[in-house]
């Protein structure tokens, strides 16, 4: 699933999706929570290796990096979720 599919299925949806483009390719699909709403959910180690590929870090960077900044970071209800696999 990418980002421009999720946005023609979601539409209405003001669905958060992380920046830079490149996480896009971490993207695991739309979770759905109670109460209707609904997050882009994102392979968490996915993340942290385009992370330190991308931004030139050391794993240990990049995971602490992405513990602070990005899923530490609340953005209202749709926030994106990350799933450890």
């Amino acid at each position: 699933m990418n980002r421009y599919r999720i946005e023609e299925e979601y539409p209405d949806v003001p669905l958060l999706l992380l920046e830079p483009h490149y996480f896009d390719k971490a993207i695991v699909g739309v979770v759905h929570r109670t109460n209707q709403v609904q997050a882009i959910c994102y392979d968490a180690n996915k993340c942290i290796k385009l992370l330190a590929k991308y931004e030139k870090m050391s794993e240990d960077d990049a995971v602490e990096y992405f513990d602070y900044n990005t899923q530490g970071a609340f953005v209202g209800e749709h926030t994106p979720v990350f799933l450890y696999r």
